[in-house]
Parts: C-alpha cells; structure tokens; sequence
C-alpha cells in the first residue's frame, strides 16, 4: 500500500513540476520575447519567426513541428520520448497561444517594453531557462531541436550540445532574411532586426547558463552511512519504499568490539529529508553521516555519454 502512495505521489510531483516548468518557460516568452519581436534558439524560436512573418500564432506551428519531428524520430532512432514529453509539448503549444490573449497589455507594457529588449532578453531568457530546467529535472523535454542533434548524431560522431548550438545560431540568424511585423502591423527595419539577431545570441546564453545552474542544483547527490541496530528495517524500507539502492558493510565497533552492520546509500539532495524522516521513524537513535558527492553515474543518476572507444 506504502509503495503504491509512493508511485503516485511520485507521478503527481514530477507532472506538477513539469506543468509549472512549462508555464514559467511560456510565460516568459509570452511577456517579455513575444512583445519585443525577440527571437530565440530551438522551435519555439521557429515559431516566433513564424508569428512576427506572416500573423500565425507561435502555438500551431511550435505543435506542428515538434509533431513532425517525433514522428522523424520514431522511424529513425526507433525509440519513444515518453509521456512526459508529448505531454510538455501540448501543454507549451497551448500556452504560447492562450497566454498572448490572457495576460494584460498593462502588466506586458510595464514589465517589458518599458524596460527595453536588454531586460526583456534577460528577463525571458533566465524564466525561460528555469521553466527548462525544472521540466529537464524530471525528465520532461519540449523536444525540437534535441530531437535533430540526436538523429545527426546516429550517423556522425558530432556531440549533440554542439549540434543544438549551431542550429540555434542558424535560426537566430535566419530572422535576418524573414520579414518581420511588429503586433501594430509596422515593418521592422534591418538595424532594428540586426539588433534582434544580438539579443538573440545573448538569449540562448542567458537560457543556457540558467538551464545548467538549475540542474546542477538539483541533480546534487549525497551520501549517507547509516549505523543502527535495526539496519534490517531502515534497508528494507530504502529499497522497498524509497527505490534506492543500498549497500551494507561489514563493520566493528572499536569501543564494543561488536559486529555492527553499516548501511551505504547514494541519493538526490533534494531527496535527503525524506529518508531522514524515514529512518528516524524507525530508529531515533540511529547514527548517521552525510557528505555531498559529485559524479554519481549508473541506474537512477547520471549517464555516462561519450562516442565508442577506437
């Protein structure tokens, strides 16, 4: 019964976070990128070309390209991207349309234009970025150009970051040739468009460096040594409950000169709590030590990527 509580509560959070990641990530564009004609990396970049060119709203054809892209993906690298990915897409195409009818002219007015594209570029990217890195913390993706670096790098040894890179400097950049219409229907002039193509740049910087602070925060990992006399209990409850894996050493106590079992565990930072309540509930005078770790690769963390060895 405990386990099932688990496994939904677990699903409830990770879409939780995963909706409000993509809220903040659509709001962000809705407020601050969208008003100011800016543009950015990816397909939700695409789409914003889109919208300034020819009046279509970012949310169609942002939906409309990640479809073509996972269904490009399915028959070429032959795996899914999950729920959680069909799933971030929709709920984004959704927001980037509704939300540009829903939030008030005064609140875009007074937090982005009349604080100019600088901030508005900064402000976008760092929402944008949270709203990325929080969907990514969970194991959400909003697909589009991820997607192209993998299929390239199926057939060339090209590292996928590298890939994202240029393909969102060729998108920004491509904003250069495509005519561009501000909300009132005034043409944007080319300096004012070479201009965007800069602020572009420092977007996708902004977005990135957020992005890898996010995610080093909470992939953080720590490691617990757990001594106590009912290590049977706190081991079983860590793997039946907590779906960790736990490792036990053999120990002696100096002073006793008594046999005591020692119990090893590796898990997310943002996680420790939970399995502190835990072991107290079933041993309050259990003695532990935690230390922060960093690397941790295998099943449940990090994965080790790199190109085969020659």
């Amino acid at each position: 019964m405990i386990e099932s509580k688990k496994s939904f509560w677990g699903y409830f959070k990770d879409y939780f976070l995963l909706t409000l990641g993509i809220m903040i990530y659509v709001t962000g564009w809705t407020i601050f990128l969208v008003p100011n004609n800016l543009v950015g990396g990816g397909v939700t970049g695409i789409a914003s070309i889109i919208q300034y060119a020819v009046g279509i709203r970012m949310g169609y054809s942002y939906f409309v390209i990640n479809a073509i892209l996972l269904v490009v993906a399915f028959i070429i690298l032959g795996r899914s991207f999950g729920g959680k990915t069909i799933y971030a897409i929709i709920l984004a195409s959704v927001g980037l349309n509704l939300l540009q009818g829903v939030i008030p002219e005064e609140i875009v007015n007074t937090l982005a234009l009349q604080n100019g594209k600088l901030m508005s570029t900064i402000m976008g990217g760092i929402l944008a970025g949270v709203g990325i890195g929080m969907s990514m913390s969970v194991g959400g993706s909003t697909g589009g150009t991820d997607i192209v670096a993998l299929i390239v790098n199926k057939y060339r040894n090209i590292s996928p970051g590298r890939i994202i890179l240029a393909l969102d400097v060729v998108i920004i950049v491509s904003s250069l040739v495509v005519p561009s219409f501000t909300p009132d229907g005034e043409r944007v002039g080319w300096a004012e468009k070479i201009t965007t193509v800069v602020y572009g740049l420092m977007l996708v910087t902004v977005n990135s460096y957020v992005i890898d602070l996010y995610l080093s925060g909470s992939r953080q990992s720590v490691q617990v040594f757990i001594m106590s006399k009912k290590y049977e209990q706190i081991a079983d409850l860590i793997t039946n409950y907590l779906h960790r894996g736990v490792t036990m050493l053999p120990a002696r106590g100096w002073f006793t000169q008594k046999d005591h079992p020692v119990l090893m565990v590796v898990t997310r930072k943002t996680d420790l709590n939970l399995l502190l309540r835990h072991i107290k509930a079933i041993d309050s005078d259990a003695f532990l030590s935690v230390s922060m770790v960093s690397g941790v690769y295998g099943k449940g963390f990090d994965t080790i990527k790199g190109g085969k060895v020659e």
